[in-house]
C-alpha cells in the first residue's frame, strides 16, 4: 500500500474515532451544597444546603468554575468520559505513526533490517588505571 494510502486511511479511522466520541470536553464535575440566596429559607435556616453541580475547567492557564444545570450533568459527565478517551487516542497516535513506519520501510527494503548494528551512543569499558 502506498504511503499517501496509508495515510489516508489512518486519517478516516482516527476521525471515525474522534467522531464517535462526541461529545468531549476536558474539566471535571463536582456536585456541591451551598446555601440559596433566598431570605428566610426554611432548608438554609435550618443549615441545610441545597445540592449543586460545577463544572471546572482550564481557559488560557486560568482555572475557572461554572454553575450546571442539574438536567445537563448527565450529558456532560458523558462528555468528560468521551474526552478522557479522545487524550487517550491522541497518546496513542504517536506510538501507532511509528510503527507504522518501521513497518512500511521494513516492507519497502524485501524484509531486511539496515546494516549491522552499530555502538552509536554506547559508552566504551572503562580500564582500570595503570599502576
Amino acid at each position: 500500500m502506498k504511503k499517501k494510502n496509508r495515510e489516508a486511511a489512518a486519517q478516516e479511522e482516527f476521525a471515525r474515532q474522534a467522531l464517535s466520541l462526541w461529545p468531549a470536553l476536558k474539566g471535571s464535575l463536582r456536585r456541591v451544597r451551598k446555601p440559596c440566596i433566598r431570605p428566610g429559607c426554611p432548608a438554609c435556616a435550618r443549615g441545610d444546603k441545597h445540592p449543586a453541580w460545577l463544572l471546572s475547567f482550564t481557559r488560557q492557564g486560568k482555572r475557572h468554575c461554572m454553575y450546571v444545570p442539574i438536567g445537563l450533568a448527565p450529558q456532560l459527565r458523558r462528555a468528560l468520559k468521551n474526552g478522557r478517551r479522545l487524550e487517550q487516542l491522541l497518546y496513542a497516535m504517536g506510538p501507532k505513526m511509528i510503527r507504522e513506519h518501521r513497518q512500511a520501510r521494513l516492507a519497502a527494503n524485501g524484509g531486511k533490517t539496515n546494516a549491522a548494528p552499530t555502538n552509536a551512543g554506547l559508552s566504551k569499558k572503562k580500564r582500570p588505571p595503570k599502576s
